[in-house]
């Protein structure tokens, strides 16, 4: 999966990618804390656009309880291992998944088929619990997340540290 730069050619494949997106309704357009415009980049708050956006959801925002998040984790480190890709570190959170890995597709691609083989163990988890199917979530994840490339180790033992021990304590790293 080289990456191509006009006045550079073709770059390394990086050494692991690392994809954090959040939980359905929980980091909207317009949110208070800051927010990303795909294809544009950071943006400052804006109350009038998440409104509009809390306004256009189907379903309340997505919380996972510490059963799914443990569900996520091991869905997510099932799938490295069928896929062949070598994961540095897993984290869900009530509200975002951090996944630091290598794999052989294009980041987006990889990060679909996390949330789609989650969504599939969370629903199943669900309806083996007695959740009727017209009761059942639909949307768990947000439509897009973060992906940064790591390029050298010292990145790679970065982003392992922050995702396995830095998110009860964000200041630290």
């Amino acid at each position: 999966m080289n990456r191509a730069r006009p006045q550079e050619g073709l770059l390394p494949d990086p050494l692991a990618f690392f994809l954090t997106w959040p939980t359905y309704g929980t980091w909207l357009p317009g949110d208070a804390r800051g927010w990303v415009l795909y294809s544009v980049g950071n943006q400052h708050p804006d109350e009038f656009r998440q409104h509009i956006a809390e306004m256009r959801m189907t379903e309340d925002a997505c919380r996972l309880d510490a059963e799914q998040r443990r569900l996520v984790e091991t869905t997510v480190t099932r799938h490295c291992e069928i896929r062949d890709w070598e994961l540095f570190a897993v984290n869900c959170r009530s509200n975002h998944l951090h996944v630091v890995f290598n794999g052989n597709l294009h980041p987006d691609v990889m990060r679909t088929q996390f949330k789609a083989w989650c969504t599939r163990r969370l629903k199943e988890r669900d309806i083996a619990r007695g959740v009727t199917l017209a009761e059942v979530r639909q949307k768990w994840w947000a439509e897009r997340g973060s992906c940064r490339y790591i390029n050298d180790e010292v990145s790679l033992e970065a982003a392992r540290l922050y995702v396995r021990d830095a998110q009860d304590h964000p200041h630290k790293y």
